[in-house]
């Protein structure tokens, strides 16, 4: 028996939103485009949050899970009052950000209207967050892809994504980057396969040392319950890691391909102590 099957139109950031949040209980009152649920998930109290498509949006250009000004205010509201909520408590919930994000909201208006704020108080809030004691663990299903992958879940203090051909992350779309690098699309691929920072698969993002678990779903818009039971164990270990080890991210560190990156580290550290 598939997990969830009457969702099987809707998007994956949905899909897995859904999962997440049946036991729990989903808040109400904010844009219909960022979904919120609290509650315990496995001994956890979590907020399990995802950006999902709304095609009556305010704004087109954030009708298809993109995230806009609506987007980016609320999920810095949704995740600082979190926060707020849990200040005095010695325990704070865990905030899971399902990510399925295809960009950022690109138009006039957004840029009008400062959808560089939107996005940052998203970001900062999910960074507040971490440092606060939240642990906060992001759950890469589909796309993860420029700004909006930065607003929401770049910040988490694990990321864990699926195994899936269509599980992506990168700056921006192979269209934009070969423009941008004066490529076609094609060389653009061929270059990628050899510098991994400029792949979009999954696997070569995974050498960069940036994932707590990559898990094999034989199909991600209709996972089995075994596959489900995986992801949700990987979510709460990967919650207890991160409550363990603080809100440092250290632990992105550790790959052989992130060598350089550590070692101008290390001797900015030098300079600046010496």
């Amino acid at each position: 028996m598939k997990a969830n099957d009457k969702t099987n139109k809707a998007s994956r950031g949905a899909i897995w939103f859904d999962i997440f949040a049946a036991p729990l209980t989903e808040r109400t009152g904010q844009c219909p485009s960022v979904r919120v649920a609290d509650g315990e998930l496995d001994g956890q109290t979590v907020r399990v949050i995802a950006v999902v498509p709304d095609p009556a949006n305010h704004y087109p250009r954030a009708a298809k899970g993109e995230v806009g000004l609506l987007e980016g205010w609320t999920l810095g509201k949704m995740v600082a009052e979190a926060v707020e909520e849990d200040r005095d408590k010695p325990a704070k919930r865990a905030i899971i950000a399902i990510i399925d994000v295809p960009s950022q909201a690109y138009g006039r208006r957004e840029e009008a209207f400062g959808i560089h704020l939107a996005l940052a108080s998203a970001a900062g809030a999910y960074a507040s967050a971490r440092l606060a004691g939240h642990p906060v663990i992001g759950l890469i299903v589909g796309k993860a892809m420029s700004g909006a992958f930065l607003a929401h879940g770049y910040q988490a203090n694990r990321l864990i994504a699926l195994n899936d051909r269509d599980v992506m992350i990168h700056a921006m779309g192979k269209a934009s980057a070969a423009r941008i690098t004066l490529r076609t699309v094609e060389a653009l691929e061929k270059l990628a396969s050899t510098i991994p920072p400029m792949a979009y698969d999954i696997a070569n993002y995974e050498t960069l040392g940036l994932l707590e678990d990559l898990i094999d779903v034989a199909d991600p818009g209709h996972p089995a319950d075994d596959e489900v039971a995986t992801v949700r164990s990987a979510v709460a270990r990967a919650i207890e890691t991160a409550r363990a080890n603080g809100p440092a991210l250290t632990n992105r560190l550790g790959s052989p391909n992130r060598a350089s990156t550590s070692l101008v580290r290390e001797r900015m550290r030098e300079q600046w102590q010496g």
